[in-house]
């Protein structure tokens, strides 16, 4: 083999992951192909967090086997990890490699070979895979750094704690090198995990989250850094303190809810009831007055009723949120959720989410119509008029600008997704 092409799935962790394959392989000698037509490789590193995405990597195995048949086809990531006989059926697979053998890759396929299936237990790897990789989007300005893995929580609807094994940290002085590396081509980064906030919370070590940060500011010259998401409660006051006092931390704070009921909440096995996540949120907006407040919320969970919905639904209509991203539940093979006898029907998650995106839209426009005269730091995206604003609003520039450059705009007026930058020849 002297192509290979590897096709991420899902989250920004999976997508980190992706491109440390594409560096292991590369070391082998072989070199990146532009599409899977032209690979003698096709790495598909899947996701498992629904059942659509288990059914999107299913569609591509077909599909590359259809456009590409001589190409040897690798499926590898958390659906592998989870069902690699179902993946192993699928015509043309020529290797299945779960999450606790991807490192292991480069040497199965440039080897005799070792057999078909790769997948060993999960909360015995210790390995940690990662390497940056430009935003997943296409933008070339905001390199995603995974510096954590793993998850040692046991929500009772997730699978991914059993794809992706036990919450393990990237070394500290390792991420500070990596930032370093970055800081000298990028002026954003933004860090990632699969549960970021309890990064470093391993057994024997005391450097936390916001401490990392602080050695991050004193230690590069990173311009900007941006959380994804944290859980809650590791939002911490420290954190918050930090993230408000540093202009070179973006004013965003993204934290997972999933239910505004406390019974919802429970049935989840979620470690924080209401009170303490609107704790957090409406002391993040203290701190912040004009900092991006967002959070998953699922619709549909097993036994949701329209009571416990609408206590979601009220709870969300209160706390100064400025977006969501709404997800309807689906059940994963082997969660105990999925076991539940009280399955919503399904019409009815989607009327639901259909009510909480209303809801995320409106509270969206008013946050955007909040700055119409103002200023504010945006860094640009690409070569065009594309920029982010530090507090995670789209903003159209007048003219087009080089990526990866940070700068002030005024605003003009609110576009139907976003922000347009104010133009001098029109009175705002």
């Amino acid at each position: 083999m002297r192509q290979f092409f590897v096709h991420n799935f899902g989250c920004r962790a999976t997508q980190a992951d992706g491109a440390a394959l594409e560096s292991l392989l590369a070391q082998r000698g072989l070199s990146a192909a532009s599409d899977w037509n032209a690979a003698d490789l096709v790495v598909l590193n899947s996701c498992t967090v629904t059942a659509a995405a288990d059914e999107a990597l299913r569609h591509t195995v077909r599909r590359v086997y259809r456009e590409n048949p001589e190409a040897k086809i690798l499926v590898t990531g958390c659906y592998a990890q989870r069902a690699p006989e179902e993946i192993a059926a699928l015509p043309g697979v020529e290797w299945v490699v779960g999450n606790s053998d991807k490192s292991a890759i480069p040497d199965l396929v440039s080897s005799d070979y070792h057999g078909q299936i790769h997948v060993h237990d999960i909360f015995a790897q210790h390995d940690f895979l990662s390497a940056p990789v430009e935003d997943a989007a296409g933008d070339r300005a905001r390199p995603n750094l995974k510096i954590q893995d793993g998850c040692n929580n046991r929500c009772s609807f997730c699978v991914i704690p059993f794809v992706r094994g036990r919450s393990r940290s990237m070394p500290e002085d390792q991420v500070i090198d990596q930032v370093r590396g970055l800081a000298a081509n990028y002026k954003e980064i933004v860090l990632s995990g699969i549960n970021l906030g309890r990064w470093n919370r391993e057994p024997g070590k005391s450097l936390r989250l916001a401490g990392l940060l602080k050695r991050m500011l004193d230690e590069t010259e990173v311009e900007r850094i941006r959380l994804s998401s944290v859980e809650p409660m590791d939002f911490s006051d420290e954190l918050f303190t930090l993230m408000a006092e540093s202009p070179r931390i973006a004013k965003h704070v993204h934290a997972p809810l999933q239910s505004g009921s406390d019974t919802v909440l429970r049935r989840m096995h979620r470690k924080y009831r209401p009170r303490h996540y609107a704790d957090r949120v409406n002391k993040a907006r203290q701190w912040m007055p004009d900092a991006a407040i967002g959070a998953d919320v699922m619709t549909g969970f097993p036994g949701e009723t329209d009571a416990e919905f609408e206590e979601t639904f009220r709870f969300i209509d209160e706390l100064p949120f400025t977006y969501l991203h709404v997800f309807t539940y689906s059940a994963r093979p082997g969660t105990p959720a999925a076991e539940a006898p009280t399955q919503v029907p399904m019409p009815l998650r989607k009327e639901r989410n259909k009510r909480l995106r209303d809801l995320a839209e409106q509270k969206n426009l008013t946050f955007r119509q909040h700055f119409i005269g103002r200023k504010l730091s945006v860094v640009t995206l690409g070569d065009g008029p594309r920029a982010l604003s530090d507090n995670f609003l789209k903003v159209d520039l007048l003219q087009d600008a080089r990526a990866n450059q940070l700068r002030e705009v005024r605003i003009g007026t609110v576009t139907p997704n976003g922000l347009a930058e104010h133009d001098p020849l029109r009175v705002l």
